[in-house]
């Protein structure tokens, strides 16, 4: 039963909820589609897919590239009549155009950063689609403050930096109608974009926390869409994120994407965290790329940190302006050693914990008192609220200390420049510096070193510049907890929390030889020129087209309600059994072999009472009076339960422990399959499993027979996984020698003899039919789970003894890939099915 705490996706997608108001109508954008027919109005409210059969007459591909804002910006004629617009320069979705094929078309979605009245959005709409390529979305005000400054600013962002609500003062609270305003932001972003696009041509490429759940509107009207999404900010550990009320929602959300960018691997391991210990998602490594499958699709995990736009910061180091301004600052500080801040006034970056790292450093080192220079450059706010206020007031108050202690005549210890700076300006102040120092508590990228760096190394071949010839060299000092600080080897790595150490830093940094500081410049410059944000946009591309080339040779279909909707991805081979088709072909032949796997194909999962019911054993029986069939169980339980439990079916053949042990019917004996008596190795394995199971709470030992079984269901599902993977390795080390194979399931780790499989228990009973002059021309196999994966496997290679017109139904329970060619949906439809072909069997007659 879903929560009612959960929201219903159709109730905000159509806004019926009190807090948004009615939505405005206004006239659409023209569709720029090409498919042939006619294309009516779509209804948000209905989950059909749009995704096609009908292709479209587009060959070139096209990228629309969806963010919260435009690069463009807007600004009012001076005449107050109409808008002037520009591109932003600055815009990484702007600048990340020079990574894709210069063939590729790139159309731009999302809001502008200007209040357009209600009857200029039309002409507006128009011209930037024109001139610019741009599908402006225009968010009613209630809807933006709250989508943005409420959810946005003053819950997620501070939540995925790792800030927990704990009072309603401290942090904000989450607000289901701030929740209700991002669904609908994200829905007039999916209208804007659902306007334009041609489903079976176009990328999707949707940028950052802002449109979280666009995924799942866009994939719910069209199935096979290729789409990626790229998250620009932290993915907090799975502690933070669970406490977040909608944290199934957003997280289904994403997995709608077929691929997912994180700037490092500690955010993809946070996220790839949160799917397995809340949707029981486990990832895999194939050749280097991480995959998640969910429901037969595969969600590919990228992690590749952004670059700088290397063109856009050459240019304007070649300016006049600059270099004026870079002999303004040399004069002003000359004798001087700069260190310098570049940050956002945010509460994150922390920007007082550096001013007090710089007090502590001129009191631990007075020689530097009168030499050293902390310039701190402060952008504008982004949000607001009463902790930013705090954080302004606390900077505020240390500059005024620091300054007031150890200000002397020609020196002032902290210059804080409290104003937007111009690229130019910044590259400038990037020039004269010695050190640049980041101390952001938590930071999802942050390209100030990079910037530094190619700055410090000035323009290649350049002679405007005495200097140039002169060795290069920079020095950084990096909070460990910012995004770029794995891929800066040469910087000064530090917890900015530790106001000493970080004041130690600072020291050693501006205190190095100069040849250790070219060093160290040299290997970031080789680095960060090479990984610049065009190399990050083919990367991510290249491997969005990787991740789906197999689209649009799959079938899919939607399914699910509210967030909880999801695509079903399926080989176009495989599909549902159809009951008519296996009973018609089970009425035409002679000899046939039936296998049934026990736990989750004819019994439920679910169910605690694992005895088989009156309508199994009825049914087993019906099956196994008519000559021509071959009828067994074949499953990983013990002998003693499969005897006891089906005693009533006489001429039922057995195969327990995976194949270990087979009786043909009750009245023959068991037999033993395996290839060797020998159980040493219990004395072996059983003590190294004790081990994991004292360590590992949650977990058990199963002795069967012939096995050995370490389960770990419910234990921690990280530690346990981590555990069984070093169970494994400990048990193959161990049992290196002896003649058992040790696997990797489900939630266990088996160590079983050599040789045993269900494959070998249904090649055996082939081979037997066929010797007796019965050989099969009708299989059916049916099973739920990895170990069954094996029986269909051998079924495929086992034309030799089969018949050469044979019908097999290699059937698996529930949508998932499979090497069978068909599924049914649960264990009842695995009964309809197994009742229809005993009403369709011929008994034999009694003695």
């Amino acid at each position: 039963m879903m929560s009612r705490s959960y929201t219903n996706l159709l109730d905000l997608a159509s806004g019926n909820f009190p807090a948004m108001g009615q939505p405005r109508e206004r006239k659409r954008l023209p569709r720029v589609m090409t498919v042939p027919g006619v294309i009516s109005e779509l209804d948000d409210d209905v989950a059909n897919s749009v995704a096609s059969d009908v292709p479209s007459s587009v060959v070139q591909d096209r990228i629309i590239i969806v963010g919260n804002q435009l690069p463009v910006k807007a600004k009012r004629r001076p005449d107050n009549k109409g808008w002037s617009f520009s591109w932003d320069e600055d815009s990484l979705l702007l600048q990340l155009k020079d990574g894709l094929p210069e063939e590729m078309e790139v159309l731009y979605v999302g809001s502008l950063g200007a209040d357009i009245d209600l009857s200029e959005q039309d002409d507006v709409s128009q011209v930037l689609l024109d001139r610019f390529k741009c599908v402006p979305a225009f968010l009613p005000p209630d809807i933006l403050s709250r989508f943005y400054h409420g959810f946005c600013k003053q819950y997620l962002w501070p939540l995925f930096h790792y800030m927990l609500p704990i009072s309603g003062n401290h942090g904000g609270r989450f607000d289901r109608s701030l929740w209700e305003a991002y669904v609908a932001a994200n829905k007039i972003f999916s209208q804007r974009v659902i306007e334009v696009i041609n489903p079976e041509d176009d990328y999707v490429w949707i940028h950052d926390y802002h449109l979280m759940v666009l995924p799942t509107f866009l994939r719910r009207r069209f199935n096979r869409l290729r789409m990626g999404f790229f998250l620009h900010s932290p993915f907090p550990s799975s502690e933070i994120y669970r406490t977040l009320p909608v944290r199934e929602e957003i997280l289904k959300a994403l997995l709608n994407s077929d691929l997912i960018g994180f700037h490092t691997f500690d955010y993809a391991r946070h996220f790839l965290s949160c799917c397995s210990r809340m949707l029981g998602l486990e990832y895999q490594s194939k050749r280097g790329y991480i995959g998640l499958e969910y429901y037969g699709r595969t969600v590919g995990i990228k992690i590749m940190p952004v670059g700088i736009h290397m063109g856009q910061i050459q240019s304007v180091l070649k300016l006049a302006d600059k270099d004026w301004r870079v002999g303004e600052l040399k004069q002003q500080f000359e004798g001087k050693t700069i260190l310098l801040g570049v940050d956002d006034m945010d509460i994150f970056k922390g920007i007082n914990l550096k001013l007090l790292a710089m007090e502590q450093l001129l009191k631990q080192h007075p020689k530097w008192q009168g030499r050293a220079i902390l310039v701190q450059i402060t952008n504008p706010a982004r949000g607001r609220g009463r902790d930013l206020e705090e954080v302004q007031a606390e900077i505020e108050e240390s500059c005024r200390r620091i300054n007031d202690t150890f200000r002397r005549p020609g020196y002032e210890p902290v210059v804080f420049i409290d104003r937007p700076v111009s690229l130019s300006e910044r590259s400038a102040y990037f020039t004269i510096a010695e050190c640049v120092v980041v101390a952001a508590v938590r930071d999802g990228m942050n390209l100030t070193p990079y910037e530094y760096i190619v700055c410090r190394q000035g323009v290649s071949g350049s002679e405007s510049s005495s200097e140039s010839s002169d060795p290069k060299k920079s020095m950084l000092v990096v909070s460990e907890f910012i995004g770029c600080s794995p891929s800066l080897s040469g910087a000064i790595r530090v917890n900015p929390w530790n106001i000493e150490a970080t004041a130690e830093a600072m020291n050693e940094a501006i205190s190095m030889a100069d040849s250790e500081k070219q060093l160290r410049h040299e290997k970031h410059y080789r680095y960060v020129s090479t990984h610049d944000v065009a190399y990050w946009s083919r990367s991510f591309y290249q491997d969005m087209e990787r991740t789906c080339k197999d689209h649009f040779r799959r079938r899919c279909w939607g399914i699910g309600l509210s967030f909880g909707f999801r695509v079903v991805a399926l080989d176009p081979n495989f599909k549902k059994l159809n009951i008519d088709q296996i009973e018609s072909a089970y009425i035409k032949s002679k000899n046939r072999a039936i296998l049934l796997d026990y736990d989750g194909t004819v019994m439920p999962q679910t169910t605690i009472n694992k005895t088989p019911n009156q309508e199994v054993i009825s049914i087993i029986n019906t099956l196994c009076s008519d000559v021509k069939n071959t009828v067994f169980v074949v499953s990983g339980r013990g002998r003693d339960s499969l005897g006891t439990w089906f005693a009533p079916c006489e001429k039922l053949g057995i195969a327990a422990e995976h194949g270990y042990f087979m009786r043909w019917s009750v009245d023959e004996d068991w037999e033993n399959c395996g290839q060797s008596n020998d159980f040493g190795w219990i004395q072996i394995a059983e003590p190294v499993m004790k081990l994991y199971t004292e360590a590992t709470d949650g977990s058990s030992i199963e002795k069967k027979e012939s096995s050995l079984v370490w389960h770990h269901r419910d234990a921690d599902p990280g530690f346990g996984a981590a555990q069984a993977k070093e169970l494994l390795d400990h048990l193959e080390s161990v049992l290196a020698n002896e003649p058992v194979a040790v696997k990797s399931g489900q939630c266990i780790v088996e160590v079983k003899p050599q040789g045993i499989s269900k494959g070998f228990v249904a090649e055996k009973i082939f081979t037997s039919m066929a010797e007796s002059g019965r050989q099969a021309d009708f299989v059916l196999c049916i099973g739920d789970d990895r170990s069954d994966e094996d029986m269909f496997e051998s079924i495929d290679n086992a034309s030799h003894i089969l018949t050469a017109s044979k019908s097999v139904f290699a059937c698996t329970v529930g949508q998932k890939p499979s090497k069978a060619k068909y599924y049914l949906d649960d264990t009842s439809d695995v009964i309809n099915m197994l009742q229809a072909l005993a009403e369709a069997s011929d008994p034999s007659p009694s003695p």
